[in-house]
């Protein structure tokens, strides 16, 4: 893999989850945009910066020992992967502090660097959140891909922010860049809400909780045929997004025992909500984290999932492979996975590959509810 070469630093850097023969690098042409644009304000190692949406540690770890940096972004896997890469290019892990999305964070920042993110709602919140944390003179530079850079990026910035030019393209990447001035506070829009018939609960939504706004196709062609009659099951939500699959699952199944797992930290903090408004303080285990890496071998009955195809703007089935391959591994012998996806994406043989028996649970015409017993 080729290495970040930037003013501040050589690095070597790996992506989150690691896979073996990984096509792709933990780099691009915008990250490195952004930091030759960084490099030529001259920033001093009291210069304070912020980092945001730093997909694998790009940024952050080139940073460090040159200016204050601070890392925030949405993802469990981002922070793994800003701490593996510290490492890897002889820096503490915890070399930079980070600050989860769901969390405030504290300036005053002179530079804040985003990348922007493919949820426009999560730059949205990012921008109110920075509200009284920017510095006199502060800038905030965005950078992305043209391929993913939409106008609204710039127009968020404009309302949030202060004045925007745009940079000339290099390497087909762009830069929007916003000089900070007064704006009248504003009140987020965020969490959203939306109301259930069947089970009748109200889901709240964070900003980058996938389909915020209503209930995405494929878990409601799921929510009729969860399993029944679990008893005492342990069971976990992996992918969990704002728990809609645990909460309907434990209202039908009251002495099951529950974990709830995302990679999103948004996500994470809308389920936790979500479970005390329909369940109460019925016990529960809701946490962000890379899947069951760390879910204990032999320790669960059931794994409800709703696999993501993308990760960030890269579209396949590697990290739906990952889970189904945590989940056999968390499963005891005899306990079951239950996913939908999409027919096109034939799960159906690839979970045919790891557990004993497949079988199809339900259909419509776009989607499969499949169950593969260990």
């Amino acid at each position: 893999m080729p290495l970040l070469e930037t003013p501040f630093a050589q690095l070597d850097l790996i992506r989150q989850p690691e896979q073996p023969n990984e096509p792709l690098q933990a780099f691009d042409a915008a990250d490195e945009y952004l930091l030759n644009y960084l490099a030529e304000q001259q920033p001093t190692v009291q210069t304070r910066v912020l980092v945001l949406n730093d997909s694998f540690g790009a940024l952050a770890a080139s940073l460090v020992g040159k200016t204050q940096v601070t890392s925030s972004g949405d993802s469990f896997l981002a922070f793994q992967g800003l701490e593996k890469n510290l490492l890897r290019n002889s820096h503490a892990f915890d070399a930079v502090p980070k600050v989860p999305a769901n969390q405030p964070f504290t300036g005053p920042f002179d530079r804040v660097l985003i990348r922007v993110p493919k949820t426009l709602a999560l730059l949205e919140e990012q921008l109110i959140r920075l509200q009284g944390q920017l510095a006199p003179g502060a800038q905030v530079v965005a950078a992305a891909m043209i391929k993913h850079l939409p106008r609204a990026a710039g127009d968020l910035l404009e309302r949030y922010i202060g004045p925007v030019h745009a940079s000339l393209a290099v390497k087909k990447a762009r830069l929007l860049i916003a000089t900070a001035e007064a704006r009248v506070a504003a009140v987020s829009p965020y969490p959203t809400r939306y109301q259930l018939d069947t089970p009748a609960i109200e889901l709240l939504n964070h900003a980058n909780v996938f389909c915020r706004e209503g209930l995405d196709i494929g878990t409601r062609a799921f929510l009729p045929h969860l399993p029944m009659n679990l008893g005492a099951a342990r069971v976990a939500d992996l992918g969990c997004g704002n728990g809609v699959l645990a909460i309907a699952s434990a209202l039908q199944n009251p002495d099951a025992q529950y974990t709830l797992v995302d990679e999103s930290f948004m996500a994470v903090q809308s389920a936790a909500e979500n479970w005390r408004t329909a369940l109460g303080d019925r016990d529960v285990i809701v946490r962000a984290g890379d899947g069951l890496a760390e879910q204990e071998s032999q320790s669960l009955d059931v794994v409800l999932c709703n696999p993501p195809f993308h990760q960030q703007q890269v579209v396949g089935d590697f990290l739906a492979w990952r889970m189904f391959q945590q989940a056999r591994e968390a499963l005891v012998v005899g306990g079951a996975l239950y996913i939908v996806g999409n027919r096109h994406l034939g799960y159906h043989s690839k979970l045919a590959r790891l557990f004993r028996g497949v079988e199809q649970v339900a259909a419509t015409p776009k989607f499969v509810i499949l169950k593969a017993r260990k």
